[in-house]
């Protein structure tokens, strides 16, 4: 239970529907009494600094390649005017020995000149590889193969190679600009979501409007936000009318409107009106950034796969070389032809390069978590993509999930004192609650300034709420707060939540409280079963005859109501067994379940710092029909990666065996590198899509 309480937040506006609501009352909201939920950020400096240095690492296993694309960033802008100049320089080269009667040596000059301007960059690499211990990168591989090349000829009885030697590195180039190119729209799908981040905001001091950096602004100070600026901050509206654009958090096209005292979030888009709004968050700690975390850090989180090709590479590139070396020396020894075998061993070293898996398959995971960021779900890493693409149960809170968590009092039916009164006790008792069933009471009694003196507030976590109202002792929850009480209460046949009321241990009525279903949420269901998830199943800790209406309007035949938390938690630790398990809940008091599903999915998540810390994708807005979608999205991403698996190590074997048999040219080892490469990502780029 104690960690229930933990993981709440409390703040007076933060989304008040995102509370499952205890047992008929079920008053989970023990912690609604301030117990901050506390969030360990790192400082927004951190985020500035860092902001871009996750986005390329992950995409190569080879931490050499990986650094050659740190420190030449500008060499991919200057990789495709070295391509076309090598390749009139290697044009030129054939046309001049075609038409002349050189020597070996002079050959060999004329063609190292387009092999040097294509060539000299991946040279320089592999040299700082082997001085930094990492002797087998996809540079150092090329570089052996293609200077083999140019040495061959020089062997008595062997024939030059050197237009081979400069097309395999010309090759290589151009397998390079596309990995480059594909890397940039998986990185610009996701600068999307970079956009969001708001680099100004107009604070109030002192009389005067400052336009500053928003990491200098407190929370508590009133911002000033014109037409068609970034929200910097979240905060309240205190003055202005609008509607905001939020399609870069939520994939909404549709823009929200907004008024005072309601809440807005930064990285949405101000429409139309001036708004005056007081910030309630540090920037470090606002939706923008902490989506930016998110986003930043998913491609850390590797999937099967990619630890499959990493581990792959580990072991696979050195075997390789060390059959190239056999093949080269072995054969020659016992026949004498060195020529022959030393470039049966080149081609071998070409064709057996891994660049193709260690660029392809991160590739189209990051197109995945891309394409699934664009539609406002953030998978949280590469790793989720697997569960997510392997749920067999679905498992979902019903308040503020598949229903709306906005309630209404829909009928009063008093046994002692008259309706009025009744409401007027309820909405006392409650008035410091921010849960939804409080919110409700207090929406239909507004009138709270009399003199009603309210004392000795005790909660109860799952039950309801005892005070003393004005000398009498008056509890406020459910059946289980009566029994305790020693109230003999009374069901009604009315569909909704019950609270009930007791006087002194007298029973005093009860309140019909109602929530509704959200538009989307039958057709979600119905997208789940057709996805081929086994077993949907509703947990809530609302009374069964409401649990039953819900079900029966959703099409879910399993379900359980009138749990607690903990016992949620237990519903959940059941069916973990019979498959990967999701979870989708709102994530304010389903914190502890998020945390123990096979994969959490927090719904809505705007706002709810709970959630976004528990969870593993996030959805940003309120609809659950997004849960199919993500499952779709993750056995896209899964089936591109297996392809790509297959068609790269299937080719390789292919042409390693006709290598090593003399039937393969240079020209089909290329292929089977760079070619399967430049195929390879041409798929993953479908992932995007």
């Amino acid at each position: 239970m104690e960690n229930e309480h933990n993981n709440c937040r409390c703040e007076e506006h933060e989304h008040e529907h995102h509370h499952e609501h205890g047992h008929e009352h079920g008053h989970e909201h023990g912690h609604e009494h301030g117990h901050e939920h506390e969030h360990h950020h790192e400082n927004e400096h951190h985020h500035e600094n860092e902001c871009h240095c996750h986005e390329h690492e992950h995409h190569h296993e080879h931490e050499h390649h990986h650094e050659h694309h740190h420190h030449h960033h500008d060499e991919g802008e200057n990789r495709l005017p070295k391509i076309l100049i090598a390749l009139g320089l290697l044009i030129g080269a054939v046309i001049v020995e075609k038409k002349t009667d050189w020597t070996t040596w002079q050959y060999l000059l004329l063609y190292l000149i387009p092999y040097l301007v294509v060539g000299w960059d991946t040279l320089k690499e592999a040299a700082e590889g082997l001085l930094h211990g990492d002797a087998l990168s996809e540079d150092f591989l090329m570089s052996i193969a293609t200077l083999g090349a140019l040495a061959i000829g020089f062997l008595p009885g062997a024939e030059t190679q050197f237009p081979e030697a400069v097309f395999v590195m010309l090759f290589f180039q151009v397998g390079e600009w596309f990995e480059e190119k594909a890397e940039g729209n998986s990185r610009r799908s996701i600068a999307h979501l970079l956009a969001i981040r708001p680099d100004s905001a107009h604070v109030e001091r002192e009389g005067n409007l400052l336009t500053v950096h928003p990491d200098e602004v407190l929370p508590g100070e009133t911002i000033l936000i014109q037409p068609g600026e970034k929200v910097p901050l979240d905060g309240v509206v205190l003055e202005g009318e609008s509607s905001l654009d939020t399609v870069a958090l939520t994939g909404e096209s549709v823009p929200r409107s907004i008024g005072p005292g309601e809440d807005v979030l930064s990285g949405c888009v101000n429409l139309s009106g001036v708004l005056k709004v007081k910030t309630t968050k540090a920037f470090g700690e606002s939706t923008a950034s902490k989506i930016l975390d998110l986003v930043e850090n998913a491609a850390e989180s590797k999937s099967r796969s990619e630890s499959f090709i990493t581990r792959f590479a580990r072991i696979y590139t050195p075997i390789v070389v060390a059959l190239a070396v056999l093949l080269a020396i072995i054969p020659s020894l016992v026949t004498g032809d060195w020529a022959t075998w030393i470039y049966r061993g080149l081609l071998f070293l070409v064709v057996s390069c891994p660049c193709a898996l260690v660029i392809s398959v991160p590739l189209t995971f990051f197109g995945g978590l891309g394409s699934a960021s664009r539609k406002g779900i953030l998978v949280k890493g590469s790793n989720f993509m697997d569960k997510l693409a392997d749920v067999k149960t679905l498992v979902f809170d019903k308040t503020g999930t598949l229903t709306e968590g906005v309630f209404e009092v829909t009928a009063i039916h008093p046994e002692v004192i008259d309706q009025q009164e009744l409401l007027h006790l309820a909405a006392h008792v409650e008035r410091h609650s921010t849960h939804p069933i409080a919110m409700a009471l207090l929406k239909a009694y507004p009138d709270e300034h009399d003199d009603c003196t309210v004392e000795g507030i005790v909660e109860t976590a799952g039950q309801g709420i005892r005070a003393i109202v004005n000398g009498r002792k008056i509890a406020v929850g459910n059946s289980l707060l009566m029994e305790a009480e020693g109230a003999a209460w009374r069901p009604c046949h009315h569909e909704g939540t019950l609270v009930h009321v007791a006087i002194d241990g007298e029973y005093a009525g009860h309140i019909v409280i109602s929530d509704r279903i959200k538009a989307d949420s039958k057709a979600a269901v119905a997208a789940l079963q057709q996805s081929g998830v086994r077993d949907i199943v509703m947990l809530t800790g609302d009374q069964e005859s409401v649990a039953a209406s819900v079900a029966k309007q959703l099409g879910i035949s399993n379900f359980h109501a009138g749990l607690l938390p903990a016992q949620k938690l237990a519903e959940v630790e059941k069916l973990l067994p019979s498959g990967t398990l999701a979870f989708a809940g709102d994530g304010i008091n389903d914190a502890p379940v998020l945390t123990r599903a096979d994969i959490g999915i927090a719904m809505g998540a705007l706002g709810s710092d709970a959630a976004i810390e528990a969870a593993d994708v996030v959805l940003m807005d309120d609809k659950p029909s997004k849960i199919a979608q993500a499952i779709g999205i993750a056995r896209r991403t899964l089936r591109i990666a297996s392809q790509n698996i297959c068609f790269a190590i299937g080719i390789k074997v292919l042409v390693l065996i006709l290598a090593t048999l003399g039937l393969a040219t240079m020209w089909m080892a290329v292929f089977a590198d760079v070619g399967v490469t430049v195929l390879a990502v041409l798929n993953a780029m479908r992932a995007l899509r």
